[in-house]
């Protein structure tokens, strides 16, 4: 078990599926949101949100009524909490926008948000940023909600099609890939770029790569350990594993 004194060796990438278990569905597994509904990924696409109040409106309710407000932490959230405090973890990147890894009881300073946080709505003209549940309670009033500050077009603070990913964030997930002994990459089929390219970066960096992930994974001919079990069996296992060592 490493000692708190050494330094932290492992990065872990989470991607949708290590939240499907708290009821969250994926995007583009068997039963994702877009699999079920192409239709649906258009309410995520930047250009058409700000041009067009109807998309705003769709979104809006999608956003009002998705699983992510009364979501859980699962085992496999907890396991990464395990590795922290055991002083093996860098950083936990992910792609996810739940915040169920700091709910679980991550350090924030230790999440890496590559595609936001949907706690938080942003003014696209001022920036005044607010709470996203304070904006969802005013949408019977106010369907395509504007911003108290300046009038402007709101936006829940999760990066969509046509965006940057946030400034410092890509910076600190390359930091943290590049430093790794252990990359894990879990819940994610790693097809989505750039954050898909820390996997390539972190094994070129010198990193033993373990795959976590019901399907398989566009890098997993890269991986040194491929488990295909229910993440939240295997994630608690590996990092079981992980700490022993």
């Amino acid at each position: 078990m490493p000692h708190h004194d050494d330094p932290p060796t492992v990065t872990v990438l989470s991607g949708a599926g290590i939240s499907t278990a708290s009821g969250i569905p994926d995007f583009r597994g068997p039963q994702g949101v877009w699999t079920r509904d192409p239709a649906a990924a258009d309410l995520l696409d930047i250009g058409p949100y700000v041009r067009d109040a109807d998309v705003r409106k769709r979104g809006w309710q999608a956003w009002a009524g998705h699983a992510v407000w009364d979501a859980r932490p699962t085992a496999a959230h907890r396991a990464l909490v395990d590795l922290e405090r055991a002083g093996a973890l860098i950083a936990v990147l992910t792609q996810n926008f739940d915040g169920l890894h700091q709910a679980a009881g991550s350090a924030p300073d230790r999440v890496v948000e590559l595609h936001g946080s949907l706690a938080t709505t942003s003014c696209l003209r001022c920036r005044e940023t607010v709470p996203t549940r304070d904006v969802l309670a005013r949408l019977p009033a106010e369907p395509d909600p504007r911003c108290t500050a300046c009038g402007g077009v709101l936006k829940p603070d999760v990066v969509y099609f046509g965006e940057l990913l946030p400034d410092d964030a890509m910076s600190r997930a390359i930091a943290a890939a590049t430093d790794a002994h252990t990359f894990v990459a879990v819940g994610t089929t790693l097809t989505v770029h750039p954050v898909a390219g820390l996997v390539p970066l972190a094994v070129g960096a010198g990193a033993r790569l373990v795959v976590v992930n019901a399907e398989p994974t566009a890098y997993d001919h890269l991986a040194d350990e491929i488990h295909r079990a229910p993440i939240d069996e295997a994630l608690p296992a590996l990092v079981a594993t992980l700490l022993e060592h």
